[in-house]
């Protein structure tokens, strides 16, 4: 196998994980954004204007996640700033996961979000868009 096929797999295996990931978060980012639809309808009070913002922000960013796996998988441009963005975004929250003792949820993000970012990184764009 010659040098530049074995780049080409290495390059072919990052997008499949950086496409695989990027939809794994943006199922939870929706997932989370339906619990906080159940969770307002099960309660007695709800402050109407903050749950409104936290579906909206919940709804772009799983959709925009979405678009950025689709991005990546098309072998488009438009999906890696919004993919390192979101994961630096993560690394952050993990920092004060972390801190508050949550280690066991930190760690996990902290192990996805570096993935995501060295493949979203390391991938070369293609010349052109498709």
């Amino acid at each position: 196998m010659s040098t530049e096929s074995k780049k080409h797999l290495s390059q072919s295996a990052r997008r499949n994980i950086v496409t695989a990931l990027l939809n794994l978060e943006g199922a939870v980012v929706l997932a989370l954004g339906a619990f906080l639809i159940f969770k307002a309808l099960t309660t007695d009070s709800v402050e109407l204007a903050p749950l409104t913002g936290e579906l909206l922000f919940a709804a772009i960013g799983g959709l925009g996640l979405l678009a950025s796996a689709y991005s990546f998988k098309k072998k488009h441009r438009f999906g890696r700033a919004p993919a390192v963005l979101a994961n630096l975004i993560a690394l952050g929250v993990a920092k004060y996961q972390f801190e508050g003792g949550l280690w066991f949820v930190a760690l996990p993000l902290v192990i996805v979000a570096a993935m995501v970012l060295y493949c979203a990184v390391t991938i070369i764009p293609e010349g052109e868009n498709k």
